[in-house]
C-alpha cells in the first residue's frame, strides 16, 4: 500500500502543483501512471495509443483548466497540502476495471494551494492509482 506522507509522493504532488501553477503539464508527466505500468496492468486493445490519446491528453487539458481556475496570480499561488482520503484506498482485483493485475486506488483527493492574497483554493485528483508501491495521478478532473 503506497505512502501520502513519503518523500516521492510528496516531490511528485508537487511537480503536479508547479505544472498547474505555471500551466506546463509536461513537468508533471513524471508524476502522471507510466505507459510501461499501463501497459501492463490494463487490458485494453492497443494500450500506448489509449494511453497517450486519452488518458494523457486529458491530463493535460485538466492541467491548463485548473491553472486557468486559479486565476492570474496562479504561478505565484503555493501549494499547501495534499488530501487523500486514505481509509478509501481500494484493492483492485484483476479483472475489476479491465485490468490484468490488481492494484491500490484512491478516488477524489484534494490538491490545496494557497493564492498571494491568502485565498485558498483546491482541485481533485480524481483518481491515483500504485505501481511499485507509489502513488501516480491517471485521472486528475474526472473520468474519460
Amino acid at each position: 500500500r503506497p505512502s501520502v506522507t513519503d518523500e516521492r509522493f510528496k516531490r511528485r504532488m508537487q511537480r503536479v502543483a508547479d505544472a498547474i501553477r505555471l500551466g506546463d503539464a509536461q513537468m508533471a508527466h513524471t508524476s502522471f501512471f507510466p505507459l510501461v505500468a499501463y501497459a501492463q496492468v490494463k487490458d485494453v486493445a492497443k494500450p500506448e495509443r489509449d494511453y497517450r490519446f486519452r488518458l494523457l491528453n486529458n491530463f493535460d487539458r485538466d492541467v491548463r483548466e485548473y491553472r486557468k481556475a486559479l486565476g492570474r496570480d496562479a504561478e505565484h499561488a503555493e501549494l499547501i497540502g495534499v488530501d487523500v482520503p486514505e481509509a478509501r484506498v481500494e484493492w483492485m482485483k484483476p479483472g475489476k476495471e479491465g485490468n490484468r493485475l490488481g492494484y491500490f486506488r484512491v478516488l477524489r483527493s484534494r490538491l490545496r494551494f494557497r493564492l498571494p492574497d491568502g485565498k485558498e483554493r483546491s482541485f481533485e485528483l480524481t483518481s491515483l492509482i500504485s505501481w511499485r508501491g507509489e502513488w501516480y495521478v491517471v485521472h486528475l478532473h474526472g473520468f474519460e
